[in-house]
């Protein structure tokens, strides 16, 4: 036996059938009013617009500036890479294969956590708390040029 679904009472309504004549209550100028913006074909207003009033976003000052010569590094903590257990000669191919990176963005090397073994890391560049604890772990930082 199969059990027909029916939507709860009200849950539904009947199509708005717009400008098919005076008796569907709906003719004429099919709810749009008379004239004006809103009557027109296309009548979709910009999300900002406030009625005409000044908008929120002129009224408030810019401020700030955004430096176009800022480089946007993709982080590796000492955390995550003792978590994927890498060893040796630590690259970017290194730690694309393990997840850690995966844009193709310069890969700087952070300190968070601890390095256990003494490892030769190959990245863009190196806080120097990192390059402090790297190196008391036996370990070397080698610097690959930016692209």
């Amino acid at each position: 036996m199969q059990i027909k679904y029916k939507p709860n009472q009200g849950a539904t309504h009947r199509r708005k059938r717009v400008g098919c004549g005076p008796g569907s209550g709906h003719g004429k100028t099919s709810c749009r009013g008379h004239k004006g913006a809103g009557a027109r074909s296309g009548k979709e207003y910009d999300a900002r617009f406030e009625g005409g009033q000044m908008p929120l976003y002129r009224k408030i000052p810019k401020r700030g500036f955004t430096n176009p010569m800022r480089t946007e590094y993709q982080v590796v903590n000492f955390s995550d890479i003792e978590r994927v257990k890498l060893s040796g000669t630590v690259n970017i191919e290194n730690l694309k294969q393990a997840g850690l990176v995966s844009k193709n963005l310069p890969v700087k090397i952070l300190g968070k956590g601890k390095i256990s073994s003494g490892l030769t890391l190959q990245a863009h560049a190196i806080s120097a708390s990192a390059l402090k604890q790297l190196e008391a772990a036996g370990g070397k930082f080698e610097k690959i040029a930016k692209k």
